[in-house]
């Protein structure tokens, strides 16, 4: 496995003023470990990431297996073997008022949950758009082994990854950063 998947973690930024989403990954000393871009004019997401900004080495593939968004699903495929890692599945309703989110295994059955923080804070987010930063925790079963925390920064987007407390190791980092990637590329259309 690329060893951009090993820490615990990570600094992701979308970049600001890109007509293709554009994303970075940072570890905690700020060295880019990964860079990824969103296909433009495509009718189906498709994600890819890569090792690093000249995108001569692929390592993940994100892609919606449908073209309508409201509860899509999203496979994560990692690009060196072509396997699928697991998929990531929006839930759709419940994401009107508080984002929420399915994570798959490899087999599409549910082992996790990607949620945010509060119902509350949620709604004023939504009215307040990008005033009140997002906090998202991932689940497997009761054990929490993930936590995204956008930073307060109403020019540009910043999400902390922190995958440190899953002590058994129960999450792949790879499916891991791929939701922080998804909910930075959601979080960009919605504004």
């Amino acid at each position: 496995m690329n060893p951009a998947f090993s820490p615990n973690q990570y600094l992701l930024k979308r970049q600001v003023f890109a007509l293709a989403g554009k994303f970075r990954v940072y570890d905690t000393s700020g060295r880019l470990l990964l860079f990824s871009e969103q296909k433009m004019f495509k009718l189906r997401e498709d994600i890819r990431v890569y090792s690093d900004e000249t995108k001569t080495q692929e390592v993940l593939m994100i892609k919606a297996r449908q073209i309508v968004d409201f509860s899509a699903a999203y496979d994560v495929v990692d690009s060196s073997t072509g396997q699928k890692v697991g998929a990531l599945r929006r839930k759709g309703l419940a994401s009107i008022f508080r984002d929420e989110w399915e994570v798959l295994d490899v087999g599409d059955n549910v082992v996790g949950k990607l949620f945010e923080d509060s119902m509350g804070l949620a709604l004023v987010r939504r009215l307040l758009s990008n005033l009140v930063p997002q906090n998202y925790d991932l689940t497997f079963g009761t054990n929490r082994v993930a936590d995204y925390k956008q930073n307060f920064n109403p020019f540009s987007y910043q999400l902390n990854i922190d995958f440190s407390m899953d002590v058994n190791k129960q999450l792949d980092h790879r499916l891991g950063l791929a939701a922080g990637i998804l909910l930075a590329a959601v979080e960009g259309r919605q504004q």
